[in-house]
């Protein structure tokens, strides 16, 4: 049997069978071999952390002190937040580690094998909204190095349309052609890299802490901001009104993971790996980061008299050669973080699309395209915008795609399905011409109840009722929940067959 080398992977990959539809198959969407699935739970663990270890994560933890969260509210809506969300990771991990295929083909069994691909994109348009963001970071982190080193030289005014001026845009292309780097010379070159970095970017954080801590006269000092929500405070019996929001906020920051986490888990040498190496790798170094943003954060309130949740203008603040040392490290981390979390899962969902003629390379091209086109730095104008829009707003989407998948897969096909079949445009999953209406009703169903909270969140709309806030605020669970509900049910009703017996 011939064989095809992966760019994803580089390790062989075996050819097409006869039957194999050419638009549903590429050496990149095939099954992992035996052979080829290799990583340990340290290796899975090491990804999480160097997935984690990155600035939007400490942005997104920071962002709940100017909220009005004290340092212990904030980590603790953190941590809860991955333990809910490390649930769906672990669940839909097991059909990457089970059968070593990638989000995009494993969403074929639910949504059949053409509206996989309407379904995977709703996940990759994300992920370009997340390549966008994080090269922004690194970008803006780029400007205030070379303001530093030019006494500040280059601050203009705002390009109109943009918003930002002429340097930091064109240090925003920069970032971005360092991902295009690496992007062509694939994702072997990026796996060195990231092992480097990582170790940086830990070292850049607890230093800040260090930093914090010492500016402030000691953690009692730092620690010291007290809960806006308490009797006399500024939002005083507000708790509730900012934690669930935070809450749902936490689990969406991961819920693009927690869809696309096959795409990884499809490596490991068996569930065990995937199990241990994903329950080490995320919630506690998410919740050691979580402790050392809002010390950070808390820290500021001290030392400027405001909270600070942006890392890179907190280090634009201290001064120094040694800002310069840490932003340049930065930069290194936040470019392989973002190859990482944010490539692999648009870049397969736009090779699902059409595999003769899309690789993953291209579709990391592709990605980065719409990197730019989504002007990033908008996203992250406020903390509102970037929690209660972005956030909350793209659960909201996401949520319903988990809740189905983990019906289809758990419920209806018992963790059993057939390769051959996801590979034809003429098996068990293609169901109506390559659709399966019943995913799509449940999707649209599940979606609907959170869109009126998100339009007002966007400034969209005026006078929604109470109610459609309220939901919006829990718009992943709520997705979730109704989403698995109504496909098991309306599968049932119309597929009884399919439901009752194995894949």
């Amino acid at each position: 049997m011939s064989h095809t080398t992966s760019e994803t992977t580089g390790a062989a990959q075996a050819a097409p069978k006869p039957g194999f539809c050419p638009e549903l198959w590429n050496a990149d969407l095939a099954p992992v071999g035996e052979e080829d699935r290799t990583w340990s739970w340290q290796n899975i663990a090491g990804l999480w952390v160097a997935m984690v270890v990155c600035v939007p994560a400490y942005m997104l933890a920071a962002s709940l002190v100017p909220e009005g969260m004290s340092w212990w509210q904030a980590v603790l809506t953190v941590f809860l937040g991955n333990l809910i969300v490390l649930a769906p990771m672990l669940l839909i991990g097991h059909a990457g580690a089970k059968h070593g295929i990638p989000f995009p083909v494993l969403l074929r069994a639910s949504f059949g094998t053409s509206g996989a691909k309407l379904a995977a994109m709703m996940r990759g348009v994300v992920g370009c909204g997340w390549f966008g963001i994080q090269t922004w970071v690194g970008g803006s982190a780029i400007y205030v190095i070379l303001n530093i080193l030019t006494g500040r030289a280059l601050v203009g005014e705002p390009l109109p349309g943009l918003g930002i001026d002429l340097a930091q845009f064109l240090c925003f292309l920069a970032c971005w052609g360092m991902h295009v780097y690496f992007i062509a010379r694939g994702t072997e070159s990026i796996r060195a890299l990231e092992t480097y970095a990582a170790p940086f970017l830990i070292a850049m954080s607890f230093g800040l802490l260090i930093w914090a801590v010492i500016k402030a006269g000691g953690f009692g000092p730092m620690l010291s901001t007290p809960s806006a929500f308490v009797e006399g405070g500024a939002r005083e019996g507000e708790f509730w009104q900012v934690f669930w929001p935070g809450l749902t906020a936490m689990v969406g920051f991961w819920a693009t993971l927690a869809l696309n986490i096959p795409d990884f888990t499809r490596f490991a040498k068996n569930q065990r790996h995937q199990f241990i190496g994903q329950a080490v790798g995320l919630p506690i170094p998410m919740a050691m980061l979580a402790f050392i943003a809002v010390g950070v954060a808390s820290a500021t309130v001290v030392i400027y008299g405001e909270a600070l949740w942006d890392p890179v203008a907190i280090t634009e603040r201290m001064g120094g050669f040694a800002v310069i040392i840490a932003l340049v490290a930065l930069v290194i981390a936040t470019v392989t973080t973002n190859l990482a979390a944010n490539v692999v899962a648009p870049a397969n969902g736009f090779s699902n699309l059409s595999p003769r003629r899309i690789s993953f390379r291209m579709g990391g091209y592709i990605t980065a395209g719409l990197g730019i086109a989504i002007m990033p730095w908008k996203l992250l104008e406020s903390t509102g915008a970037y929690i209660f829009t972005w956030l909350i707003g793209y659960s909201a989407l996401l949520g319903p795609l988990a809740g189905i998948m983990l019906a289809d897969y758990l419920l209806i096909r018992r963790t059993e399905l057939s390769h051959d079949d996801l590979f034809k445009n003429d098996g068990r999953y293609s169901y109506r011409n390559g659709w399966n209406v019943n995913a799509f009703i449940a999707f649209v169903i599940a979606v609907l109840p959170n869109l009126p909270g998100f339009l007002a969140a966007a400034g969209l709309m005026d006078g929604v009722p109470s109610l459609f806030s309220t939901l919006y605020n829990y718009a992943w669970f709520v997705g979730v929940a109704i989403g698995a509900v109504v496909y098991l049910a309306l599968m049932r009703m119309t597929r009884p067959s399919v439901v009752t017996a194995t894949s």
